[in-house]
């Protein structure tokens, strides 16, 4: 996905060679540079390319590159060294993204791509967006173990798909749109798995609702049933029955200020109708009693209608201010 480097003469470094990769032209294909080393008494020229089809790679120049970025900002590698699960944990517990995320996050987790959080959180029974504050110590336990079988099990068969085994989630999640159904995912009770796909961390994530549920306690266990979106707190919600306002030791009158001050407002709304009420028949009388102002028609001037502004034509408004100019003189 990141490029690879190829030697005039040689095929480019595929981890698997497919017979459709072999290519004999020079400049290969989806080449971005190469470097031409000079011949020595020993050694015959050689020229160097690299090729980046997807164009996701990035070139340095580094005199200590393990200890320069990005190199030395990633995380541990789940192969060659997954930290023990004591600090595993202490190191996720610090984290309140969706798990998917974390997964992804290669401060973290180095070389764990896409498909690989979606197989460790499918094997271990977890919803990808159960954010990582509310796992439990069996839950995290389960992580480390499946991070590290998926990665070993992937290098062991040489990242051939085909020998990954049978009850895995990948062969069946790339089926998102496609009208042709592959061979459906029988789950251990015998039920078929139904794939569901959700976008986190910017990456689709794939997830089997049945076994992968969302839930919202800590320690609550994939079996939690989700509360669902737009859904009321009601009293069975984490056994907790207590609202925003209840009053606690260290809010004394907490509720009696909010109730009083709702009160007040009410009240306020209460004058303010009386007064509308007072003041409709006063304003009807005046309005039966007083001459109706008479309005000149005025002509549009290059298209401007005139403008009224409480009723009043905007001469005269114009009349009035040289009127006033006038007394002042």
């Amino acid at each position: 996905m990141t490029g690879m480097v190829q030697v005039r003469g040689d095929q480019p470094t595929w981890y698997r060679v497919r017979p459709k990769d072999a290519q004999d032209e020079w400049p290969p294909k989806w080449m971005k540079f190469i470097l031409h080393f000079a011949a020595t008494d020993t050694q015959p020229a050689v020229q160097f390319a690299f090729r980046d089809a997807r164009r996701l790679a990035r070139i340095r120049l580094c005199a200590k590159p393990l200890e320069e970025a990005p190199i030395s900002e990633l995380g541990f590698d789940p192969i060659l060294s997954m930290p023990t699960l004591e600090n595993f944990t202490v190191l996720v517990k610090k984290r309140r993204c969706p798990v998917k995320a974390l997964l992804l996050d290669q401060s973290c987790f180095a070389g764990v791509g896409n498909w690989i959080a979606d197989e460790v959180l499918f094997q271990a029974r977890i919803h990808p967006e159960q954010r990582v504050d509310t796992l439990s110590d069996a839950q995290i336990e389960l992580i480390h173990e499946k991070t590290v079988s998926v990665c070993q099990t992937a290098v062991d068969v040489h990242a051939d798909s085909s020998k990954f085994p049978a009850d895995w989630l990948f062969p069946h999640r790339w089926g998102k749109g496609k009208k042709e159904k592959s061979t459906p995912l029988v789950l251990p009770d015998g039920t078929i798995a139904k794939i569901k796909w959700l976008t986190i961390g910017g990456r689709t994530s794939a997830f089997v609702e049945q076994v992968q549920k969302l839930s919202k306690s800590i320690g609550g266990g994939a079996n939690a049933k989700p509360k669902k979106r737009g859904q009321k707190a009601t009293q069975n919600d984490d056994d907790d029955d207590s609202s925003d306002l209840t009053e606690s030791s260290d809010a004394p009158g907490l509720v009696e200020h909010v109730k009083a001050a709702k009160a007040s407002v009410k009240r306020g709304k209460r004058k303010m109708v009386e007064e509308v009420e007072v003041d409709a028949p006063m304003q009807e009388e005046a309005a039966s009693t007083s001459k109706p102002q008479t309005k000149r028609p005025r002509k549009a001037v290059n298209g401007v209608e005139p403008v009224v502004v409480d009723n009043v034509l905007d001469d005269d408004i114009s009349g009035s201010r040289r009127n006033s100019r006038k007394a002042k003189r």
